[in-house]
């Protein structure tokens, strides 16, 4: 949510982002919460055409400065390669960390899972521990229940923890217990109990793709003791749980023999069932185990950084189908910023150098030596840097037919806000908004692949590289800017010559249509012209498939309307160019502002709702004393207008046997009034001001920061100054669809104050 002003107050993010004990959170079960209605729910990806369903996944561990650190007015970490993840943990040191709303959404975009966390740490949390299992109990004693021969389980905390995760959208959680159990073996044994309770309560609340991930800690004895690798010791906690995440602390062998235990295993404990009816069971594979890499380096084979390559060489998801769990990747970040000259741009260039390798084909990484081994261990050599993309697969987000499909392109962070490619903020310190990130385009970086379109040529292809620009946006705070260089040429036809230059994957369904929307701002050489087509095309060049595409019309707002096959696409622009003088070097530019691709409206006569927000609302607060100190909650609703319809005479035409109906409805309305986020206006006028006009109106925010839909806290920080010497106030609301669409000014809602 990119916020007039600085300094906000906590009011304006999530409610009760943690809990730091179990009192804390049945204190906050004593009133009523409902479900956050501005928060995505989680679509799964659907597998990449050609890859094998046996390849070890990624999960990627957040912790950065301890989490809760996101700012509406200044600039931090955030996390853009969210197609090469499976699970996401937003991980802080409280006993329960709930993800805050807008990394929520950045995550369900993507179709990736994101989980909360339990922790238990240190001897301090023992009473938390054993609560956990015995409930909401008024007095607690270790030795006692434990000496009885049984501890007694309660679902009370499983309960409440499953209706937190549907309360607030996420998926379940990853369980963090570094402190050991006074109980011993049977307080282990009945926490294992109690993880099967916790699974059922989230795939019964949640959904049966809800998650508990175990952290390789406590082992059968109660106590605290890393084996950094599944074995005898940590099994009934692997068998309890859907996954287990391995501490650091391996050698190079460790992955290899994790997975020859696993396959000594009984293949039937391998598929229990959740303690609930009618929720399928999962049954564990090799993908089950998150060998863990700390990016920090803390007791890391390889000590981590840029040489995190040589640990996941070892796990080898491509080949031995191990999965990685990835700690701590704000180490870009957090290990970089008090370094002179430091700046958004060069945290950048660092972050995608680790994940997907350099800006420039032929650059080479440096890589520190990694630190030596014990004698014990043969000499290892795995060769020079590889990004963290070249050991998982480049997953599409969901199908659009599912959940259409928009990108601004944007980090999550800006210095500005535009809509409609016009600026309405600038700010000095910059802004950070996860709920606004969407995808980058996966197939612009490092670079795009160029090929020639249509006849191939034996000239070199052009080079082509890709920034963020932040000073150039359509909706949001950036632009894709990618720049293309091509050599002269005196071939014949050279006048001519045409690229593909690819943006983003999708995964479409067969025998639907789909429509595919891109704004863009070309920019060129004097000596070029540019000729440009929305198009797609297999996303891999071996695949033999059909691909019919309508006409494209380019416009303002160019437009394709495409039908596909059941397929992994890659959607893209194929770009013409004419060089007066082709002998000659030539140099152009695109900037992509909005990429949306979607299911095609039906066809006429069916109705399709145009949607709009219908009133909006002002509550003050009670210590508002004037408008210089206004504090309060606006809200709004939203809703569907049909379009005008051909009068009926019920004289003419209306015969009782008549099968064709009077009017049809579009089945997909529910969906057509969705919403992305909505901006905010206010405007200052006096008795003698137009009120019908909305030009004066200042930009002071938009929505996203609180997991609430339609719903904006108001406080004096974010609004413009001056304010007091006017007579009256109106906020405007301007909705922005999924499509990512801004709704015109007759289609909003304002309130007059």
């Amino acid at each position: 949510m990119p916020l007039r002003g600085v300094g906000h107050s906590k009011l304006v993010g999530d409610e009760a982002p943690f809990f730091d004990s179990l009192a804390d959170l049945d204190a906050w079960f004593t009133q009523p919460h409902s479900k956050l209605a501005g928060v995505f729910e989680y679509q799964p990806r659907l597998a990449v055409s050609g890859q094998s369903d046996n390849r070890g996944k990624l999960l990627v561990c957040h912790d950065y400065k301890g989490g809760y650190t996101e700012s509406p007015s200044g600039l931090c970490y955030t996390f853009n390669f969210w197609s090469l993840c499976d699970t996401f943990v937003y991980f802080s040191h409280h006993r329960i960390t709930v993800p805050p709303s807008g990394w929520i959404n950045a995550a369900h975009r993507q179709g990736v899972k994101i989980l909360g966390v339990l922790i238990l740490e240190h001897s301090e949390s023992d009473a938390d521990g054993l609560k956990l299992l015995l409930g909401n109990v008024p007095s607690l004693s270790t030795d006692s229940n434990a000496a009885s021969g049984s501890i007694p389980l309660s679902a009370h905390y499983a309960s409440c923890l499953a209706e937190l995760a549907f309360q607030r959208g996420f998926d379940g959680y990853l369980l963090n217990f570094e402190s050991s159990l006074p109980g011993g073996t049977e307080q282990a044994r009945a926490l294992t109990a109690w993880l099967i309770l916790l699974r059922a309560k989230l795939r019964s609340k949640v959904g049966g793709h809800a998650d508990v991930v175990w952290y390789d800690s406590v082992i059968i004895s109660g106590e605290l003791r890393y084996q950094n690798r599944l074995n005898h010791c940590n099994l009934p906690f692997f068998l309890a749980s859907d996954a287990l995440f391995t501490n650091y602390f391996w050698p190079p062998n460790y992955p290899a023999l994790g997975a020859a235990y696993f396959l000594t295993i009984d293949p039937v404990l391998l598929g229990n069932r959740p303690a609930v009816e009618n929720v399928p069971s999962r049954v564990k594979t090799l993908q089950s185990v998150w060998t863990g890499i700390d990016v920090w380096g803390r007791g890391q084979y390889g000590g981590g950084g840029f040489n995190s390559y040589r640990a996941i060489t070892h796990i080898s998801p491509q080949s031995l189908g191990l999965s990685v769990a990835l700690f701590g990747p704000g180490w870009t970040w957090e290990s970089e910023q008090d370094k002179p000259g430091w700046s958004w741009e060069r945290w950048w260039d660092y972050e995608h150098k680790l994940w997907i390798g350099p800006s420039h084909s032929g650059e080479t990484v440096p890589v520190p030596d990694p630190p030596q081994l014990p004698d014990k261990f043969p000499p290892y050599n795995e060769g020079p840097f590889k990004p963290l993309s070249m050991f998982f697969v480049d997953t599409p987000p969901p199908d659009p037919a599912k959940s259409a499909f928009y990108t601004c392109f944007s980090p999550g962070v800006g210095w500005s806000w535009f809509v409609d490619g016009m600026s309405v903020l600038q700010t000095e310190q910059g802004w950070t908004d996860i709920d606004k990130q969407c995808s980058i385009g996966n197939l612009a970086w490092p670079r795009p692949t160029l090929r020639w379109e249509g006849d191939e040529r034996d000239e070199d292809l052009p080079t082509a590289s890709t920034v963020l620009d932040m000073t150039d946006a359509w909706n949001g705070g950036n632009s894709l800017k990618m720049s293309v260089a091509c050599g002269g040429s005196h071939a014949d036809d050279a006048f001519f010559r045409c690229i593909w230059l690819p943006v983003q994957s999708l995964t479409v369904s067969a025998g639907r249509s789909y429509e595919a929307c891109i704004v863009y701002k070309p920019g060129s050489d004097e000596n070029v012209d540019l000729d440009l087509t929305v198009m797609v095309k297999p996303l891999s060049v071996q695949e033999e498939v059909q691909l019919t595409a309508g006409q494209a019309v380019l416009t303002d707002l160019p437009h394709g309307c495409l039908t596909w096959a059941r397929q992994s696409i890659a959607v893209g622009l194929v770009v013409g160019f004419v060089a007066k003088d082709p002998s000659l070097p030539c140099n152009f530019v695109l900037s992509l502002g909005k990429l949306a691709v979607y299911p095609s409206p039906p066809i006429l006569p069916i109705s399709v709702g145009l949607p709009r927000i219908l009133w909006a609302h002002f509550a003050p607060d009670s210590a508002a004393d004037s408008l210089s100190n206004l504090v309060g909650v606006l809200t709004w609703d939203t809703a569907l207008s049909l379009p005008p319809m051909t009068p009926i005479n019920p004289h003419i035409n209306n015969h009782p046997e008549d099968a064709r109906p009077a009017w049809v409805l579009d089945d997909a309305l529910p969906q057509s009034h969705s919403f992305l986020y909505f901006n905010v206006y206010v405007s200052a006028y006096s008795i003698d001001t137009d009120l019908l006009d909305s030009s004066p109106a200042t930009f002071i925010a938009t929505t996203g920061l609180d997991g609430h839909a339609n719903r904006l806290y108001v406080e004096p920080q974010c609004l413009p100054q001056g304010l007091e010497r006017n007579v009256c106030l109106r906020f405007h609301v301007q909705g922005v669809t999924n499509l990512g669409e801004v709704l015109p000014w007759e289609r909003c809602a304002f309130v007059d104050l």
